[in-house]
């Protein structure tokens, strides 16, 4: 729960940002000199950008909590017991015993999206982050995949 509460601060925050930003990019544009017109121009990518990027997130982020529910649901989410250091992560060797087992359950698995979800959380004990949201997101597109042949 503190997770999501510190996203949805964080996006109001840019969202803010961007209005704030876009609102500059606009008054450069509002005084018309070539100049002014190619900063304001500029200055209107920055927030066109950020907006895209929080809306992949945001949707990436949805996508993977609907599965976690659905996982959840099934009984079929990982147990979270690993060991862990006294400062609280998880320790580095059982993270790879882990995820040892997670990579042969794909490998024997290839087209079921829950392997693909448990070895993105095995990716993510490891401390591989963009291994495992590329895990997670081959998760969601089996899932996506799966429902609309249904």
């Amino acid at each position: 729960m503190r997770a999501k509460i510190t996203y949805f601060i964080t996006a109001a925050a840019l969202a803010v940002y961007f209005v704030l930003v876009g609102s500059r990019g606009v008054l450069l544009i509002q005084q018309g000199t070539l100049l002014t017109v190619a900063f304001g121009a500029a200055v209107l990518i920055l927030p066109v950008i950020g907006v895209w990027s929080l809306w992949k997130n945001t949707r990436f982020v949805t996508r993977a909590n609907r599965l976690a529910a659905e996982l959840e649901a099934e009984g079929g989410l990982p147990v979270d017991d690993l060991a862990r250091t006294p400062s609280g992560r998880i320790d580095r060797d059982a993270a790879d015993a882990v995820f040892a087992r997670r990579r042969a359950e794909t490998e024997d698995s290839p087209n079921d999206w829950r392997c693909w979800f448990r070895l993105a959380v095995a990716y993510h004990d490891a401390r591989d982050t963009p291994r495992a949201r590329k895990a997670m997101q081959r998760a969601i597109t089996l899932h996506e995949a799966a429902r609309t042949s249904s």
